[in-house]
């Protein structure tokens, strides 16, 4: 019996560790190399996992998040190009800056729904987003 209980205790950390794996984004289409890029993972309910700040070079961007369970995700982005870490929008509320979705889930007047930025991971994989820019 102390062998099968010393066996799962072994086992136990590889199950754990093989339901996690990294999760690649590279973002494409910026506009330009000024600032960065912060770019945040969420859940299927919206809510903020992680997010990272990246640098910006030859117009593009990569980030990667690690230890990231098997489920369903949604990436956001926005280019923030003065670094103030918000998004700037003009007097009526449209971005100055870029911005993007998984998927490439844009609309004709911003994002489409938050169920269509969702995707199913499920290993080490990497996905692709093109920077969108209103002016």
């Amino acid at each position: 019996m102390k062998k099968i209980f010393a066996f799962c205790l072994l086992l136990a950390p590889a199950l754990f560790l093989s339901a996690q794996s990294s999760l690649t984004v590279d973002i494409v289409n910026l506009e330009n190399n000024k600032g960065v890029v912060i770019v945040a993972l969420l859940d299927e309910n919206e809510k903020d996992l992680m997010d990272e700040t990246v640098e910006i070079s030859g117009h593009q961007c990569s980030v990667t998040f690690r230890n990231v369970k098997h489920d369903q995700y949604a990436v956001r982005f926005i280019h923030d190009e003065n670094e103030n870490e918000k998004l700037d929008t003009n007097f009526l509320g449209i971005p100055k800056e870029g911005f993007g979705f998984s998927n490439d889930a844009m609309g004709k007047f911003g994002p489409k729904d938050f169920s269509e930025w969702l995707f199913d991971f499920s290993g080490d994989t990497g996905i692709k987003i093109k920077a969108n820019y209103l002016f």
